[in-house]
């Protein structure tokens, strides 16, 4: 499925090169007929406002929306194992099933990032796409919620992937539970969590066998992450066409 290329593209950290493709994005989405048309209309305002904005400030927002705290992270395993030993197991399950679709990374990604994820679903038939989104429907949910009461554009991506998903969660519910969560990207927060890690790593630094920090875990998730590449061509069987909104 094409679109997720698409989204996946969204995902990820705004560069010139996904400026460039604005008019490859539009036509994707205007040809797509697995959204309804109101999704459409907010995917193609997205595109635009990703495309055709001030890349350093695009980039900015990126970050502070992405990169502070892990309430809106896009790492799919964070949400669900933690910083937990579970977590390193489920990467190497996710990389066989890269390889066995014959992916190579050669990103210093990993294999749980979400745009990268949505890469590889793009590959798969319908039934497996299907399937893999329900699957982590749970974690779309909350992070559609959260970048949501963060007025955050990137919450149509997250519907968009409900929709594609055929899950739709109740989202007073998950409302009010955002809602009474602890913001973990305000300043205070952040040096909370820095000054937490800092105290792991130092009582750790004497044990060769353990797992708990989080520097430690980072470490060798990167190191069990092979190559796995995914071409940065947005189309490659799919000829241009004209790009005009009805």
């Amino acid at each position: 499925m094409i679109l997720l290329k698409v989204i996946a593209r969204l995902l990820d950290y705004p560069t010139a090169e996904l400026q460039a493709s604005h008019d490859a994005l539009t036509a994707v989405v205007l040809e797509d007929t697995h959204l309804p048309r109101d999704r459409k209309q907010q995917l193609l305002s997205c595109i635009d406002r990703l495309c055709l904005g001030d890349l350093l400030d695009l980039q900015e927002e990126y970050v502070g929306t992405f990169d502070r705290g892990r309430a809106t992270s896009l790492l799919l395993f964070e949400h669900v194992h933690g910083e937990s030993r579970d977590r390193g197991q489920a990467m190497v399950d996710l990389m066989a099933q890269y390889e066995a679709a014959g992916l190579e990374l050669d990103a210093k990604e990993l294999p749980d990032y979400l745009p990268l994820f949505l890469e590889y679903l793009s590959l798969r038939p319908q039934e497996e796409v299907t399937g893999w989104l329900e699957d982590i429907h749970h974690i779309l949910g909350l992070l559609a919620e959260r970048l949501f009461q963060r007025e955050s554009m990137y919450s149509v991506l997250m519907d968009s992937l409900l929709v594609l998903a055929g899950r739709q969660p109740d989202r007073r519910e998950l409302a009010r539970i955002v809602a009474a969560e602890e913001r973990d990207d305000t300043p205070e927060a952040l040096d909370k969590v820095w000054e937490e890690e800092m105290v792991k790593f130092v009582d750790d630094q004497g044990s060769s066998c353990s797992t708990g920090n989080v520097v430690g875990q980072r470490r060798r998730e990167l190191e069990q992450v092979q190559t796995i590449h995914l071409s940065d061509k947005l189309m490659t069987d799919a000829a241009p066409r004209q790009t005009g909104r009805a």
